[in-house]
């Protein structure tokens, strides 16, 4: 059985990540109390359901104690078993929760909004590197469904290496485990021509490949993943987030990134994702 669990703090797109998941096949349950997780799965099997994913409920476990043994004990049983957890930046939480009026699970009379969000955080935060981390801050939900798509589409038995651009503007990915900043490089935004176009443009790809400061920067990024590539993979990770941001991570970081990705995917799992192109 490929078991995929889902947590995260309320209003990161828990139910958007359970709905795509169904549509690729998945059998889904939602808010699931951790205690029941295997006992589900065991009925699953002998049901002939072999994809299945469940959103956790927080509050029937505060801060989901036991997951760390409750994988290990799916596994210990034959499951692929994986964890994901979705987060998401405060402030964006606060605006999708006052636009669309839904009360917080943990908001009480005398907890305030930022208060509850701010109390399942700390919940939450030693289960948080347990499974790959998805920072749903900047991402629509058609966006969301097509990454969650992605993401289990791969091999999970050997490492997926994640490449992400995004713009420093809008801030640092909260799942990043590298970021390098290359802001630094001549920027194609300031050419008239170049600045409605992206990094997978024809006419910014060859204008940024003129630049000798920019093959210097890939060269260097490259060489400093590659190496320790190997070290990740040994250290049992499953996967890894390298994050290139720009200015507004529309040129230089989506060029970067693809041209990576190319070089990468010759030896290993690669996922590209561009943040700031939706």
């Amino acid at each position: 059985m490929d078991l995929l669990l889902i947590g995260g703090v309320s209003g990161s797109g828990k139910s958007v990540a359970l709905g795509a998941l169904e549509d690729s096949g998945y059998y889904a349950v939602n808010n699931l109390p951790l205690p029941l997780v295997s006992e589900i799965a065991r009925y699953l099997a002998k049901a002939g359901r072999d994809r299945v994913a469940i959103a956790l409920d927080v509050r029937t476990a505060p801060g989901l104690a036991d997951l760390a043994a409750t994988l290990a004990q799916l596994r210990a049983e034959g499951r692929n078993a994986r964890f994901l957890y979705l987060d998401t930046k405060t402030e964006t939480l606060v605006k999708r929760f006052s636009e669309t009026r839904r009360r917080h699970p943990f908001s009480s009379d005398t907890r305030t909004l930022t208060e509850a969000i701010d109390y399942e955080r700390a919940l939450l935060a030693d289960v948080r590197s347990l499974g790959f981390v998805f920072d749903t801050s900047e991402l629509p939900a058609r966006a969301l469904r097509s990454w969650i798509k992605d993401f289990v589409s791969v091999d999970a038995s050997k490492l997926t290496l994640q490449l992400e651009s995004f713009g420093f503007k809008h801030g640092v990915p909260l799942d990043a485990d590298l970021v390098f900043d290359v802001r630094c490089l001549p920027n194609p935004y300031y050419e008239p021509a170049l600045a409605a176009l992206t990094g997978r443009d024809e006419p910014v790809v060859q204008f940024l490949e003129k630049v000798p400061e920019v093959e210097r920067m890939y060269a260097d990024i490259y060489h400093f993943v590659a190496s320790w590539l190997p070290d990740y993979a040994r250290d049992n990770r499953n996967y890894l987030t390298v994050t290139i941001g720009c200015t507004g991570g529309r040129h230089r970081s989506v060029y970067l990134v693809e041209r990576l990705g190319r070089a990468f995917s010759r030896r290993y799992q690669v996922l590209i994702r561009h943040r700031e192109l939706g």
